[in-house]
């Protein structure tokens, strides 16, 4: 098996990348900006696969289509063949609605939702042509509207109208789309952009009382690509603890 994971130099990317690793999969990555934790995930995946399997980063700002195209275009030369597209890197630019800037607003729609249908776009083709592909899309409950976050939440939501119209063009040509919600997860990106009290309030109304982890994502995203998964297409699997409202 080979996957194709955008986002993957941090966070969940990271983890899907080791799991996929972990697993003697061939897994191609992107990352925007930081070649050094890039190459941190390099080494880790490395140093857990097993055998020679194929692994390799690949910069990319997926706003870009041109540059989404040319990077799939060398990663299925690269890879000879790609199985499951896993479209999980995002940004936030939080901001309420009245002083969201234009810039805030189309950095994010650009980022978090035309950058999956380009990569997704990218890979239909070589799908088509295998008659089999996983499309796996990575969401957040933000999905339902979260305050302070129009741009995020107006993203994850027309993922998932995105990956229910693929699921529908082209399941009967072997190829699955499916979108993997999360909920408050710990990570850089939560750390870094969540308040403290923000954060406890998120905490309060989660059944479990706990921060998801990474590799519980990762784990998720594993099973929808694997063969069993194979009559699971335009879902959305939500692995959130239980939590199911945002303030």
């Amino acid at each position: 098996m080979n996957v194709f994971v955008t986002g993957g130099s941090r966070g969940i990317g990271r983890a899907i990348v080791e799991r996929f690793a972990a697993e003697g999969a061939g897994c191609a990555f992107t990352y925007v900006g930081d070649a050094e934790a890039a190459e941190e995930t390099l080494r880790i995946a490395r140093t857990i696969a097993p055998g020679d399997a194929l692994l390799r980063a690949y910069r990319l700002d997926q706003r870009d289509p041109a540059a989404v195209e040319a990077v799939v275009d060398r990663v299925i030369d690269e890879f000879d063949t790609v199985d499951a597209a896993i479209n999980n890197a995002a940004i936030v630019k939080n901001n309420a609605a009245v002083l969201m800037s234009d810039e805030e607003w189309q950095e994010v729609i650009d980022t978090n939702l035309s950058g999956p249908f380009y990569v997704t776009r990218s890979f239909l083709m070589h799908f088509l042509a295998n008659k089999s592909g996983r499309i796996i899309n990575i969401s957040s409950l933000a999905q339902d509207g979260a305050s302070g976050q129009v741009n995020y939440a107006a993203s994850k939501a027309g993922l998932i109208g995105l990956t229910r119209t693929v699921a529908r063009e082209y399941g009967a040509k072997g190829i699955t789309a499916n979108i993997v919600t999360v909920g408050l997860v710990d990570t850089d990106m939560v750390r870094n952009s969540m308040a403290d009290q923000l954060r406890e309030t998120w905490l309060s109304y989660c059944p479990m009382k706990r921060l998801g982890a990474a590799e519980e994502i990762a784990s998720a995203v594993y099973y929808l690509a694997k063969p069993e998964a194979g009559f699971i297409n335009g879902e959305v699997l939500r692995v959130s603890g239980g939590l199911t409202y945002v303030p």
